[in-house]
């Protein structure tokens, strides 16, 4: 069952479209924009993941040093002590490093399709320690008039929720990690509920529980507390190894609509949802049997790393949700969903 109506323009942006952030740097994939409307124009903030030009027998692999600056680590791909066995991470002598080295980037639109890069606007890089590996999949959430930008910060350390807010996208103010390692798929609600901010989290627990979606509550955004456990994996379905939350939830005269990703064993992404109660997002009303959204496309199919649809970000008019994914972790891709039709798949 996917309810999805993409776009007849997908791939929207390639890694071809978007400019390394240095010389010898080179550009794979674009991965899951978190999406805002700022001065009349539908913004995109990308996760752009680049790393060096590759040489014949050797692998190169950037981050940031204590200076904020890209520092490039080379290893040969003969020593007995490296394991290129995954596209994303390589290990050397029992330490972890990403191949690639991710920083989110600004593009916009006038017409919700074709993007370009604004000037003027400035690219958010990892920073400090506990982001030496870069920061990842930012949900950008409009809460009161200021904008919240929650992200995955990686470092040595493992992977953490960050924070950074602005009002106008020249100016952030940093507020380090908001929920420490190993925690990701974090999003706020567009409003507060009884006076109180609201987020999705996923903390991750390699050997008791599991990668679930959480929800707490803080006073001011920063401090958080009350953490529930809202839904977890589900044995022999389509989300059964992980999920966690994409953008903010959407209100309905239903309840809070949640859309999520859900993968499998063999680490294929799609798109679910949830209905959480209006005063008590702590209690689901509903959750997709089925996914809403599946890879069948040939750019969701093949890829960096394919059979991948992953959304943390998305814009609402009346019944429509224009969804922006990306797409095999490696394109940006398109597409509209009836939050009707989502509310009757759900069964409630």
């Amino acid at each position: 069952m996917d309810l999805a109506k993409r776009s007849i323009n997908n791939p929207i942006l390639r890694p071809k479209d978007i400019n390394p952030s240095i010389e010898g740097m080179h550009i794979e994939c674009l991965l899951n924009p978190g999406v805002f409307q700022f001065e009349g124009k539908t913004f995109l903030l990308l996760r752009v993941a680049e790393r060096p030009l590759q040489k014949e027998g050797v692998c190169t692999v950037p981050v940031f040093n204590e200076r904020g600056e890209i520092e490039i680590l080379q290893f040969k791909n003969d020593d007995p002590g490296l394991d290129l066995s995954d596209p994303r991470v390589i290990n050397y002598k029992g330490q972890d490093y990403l191949t690639t080295l991710s920083h989110l980037r600004l593009v916009c639109s006038d017409d919700g399709v074709d993007f370009y890069e604004p000037e003027g606007f400035p690219l958010l890089t990892g920073d400090g320690d506990q982001e030496s590996y870069g920061i990842e999949d930012c949900r950008v959430t409009q809460v009161e008039g200021t904008y919240y930008l929650t992200y995955t910060a990686v470092s040595p350390t493992g992977v953490a929720v960050g924070l950074r807010t602005t009002n106008d996208w020249i100016s952030f103010k940093n507020h380090g990690l908001i929920f420490s390692a190993h925690n990701k798929d974090c999003t706020f609600f567009e409003e507060k509920i009884n006076g109180n901010f609201v987020a999705l989290h996923r903390p991750s627990s390699p050997e008791l529980g599991g990668n679930y979606i959480w929800v707490a509550k803080s006073p001011d955004g920063i401090h958080w507390g009350e953490h529930r456990c809202i839904a977890q994996t589900r044995k022999g379905m389509w989300d059964s190894a992980r999920i966690g939350a994409g953008a903010a939830p959407v209100l309905t005269d239903k309840g809070w609509l949640e859309i999520y990703h859900g993968a499998d064993e063999n680490h294929r992404y799609c798109l679910g949802a949830l209905l959480l109660d209006r005063n008590a997002p702590y209690k689901v009303i509903a959750r997709s049997e089925e996914p809403i959204m599946e890879p069948i496309m040939q750019y969701e199919k093949y890829g960096f790393f394919g059979n991948v649809i992953f959304t943390n970000g998305h814009l609402v008019d009346g019944d429509e949700i224009t969804v922006y994914y990306g797409a095999s972790d490696e394109v940006i891709c398109m597409a509209k969903l009836s939050i009707q039709e989502i509310l009757e798949s759900l069964k409630i």
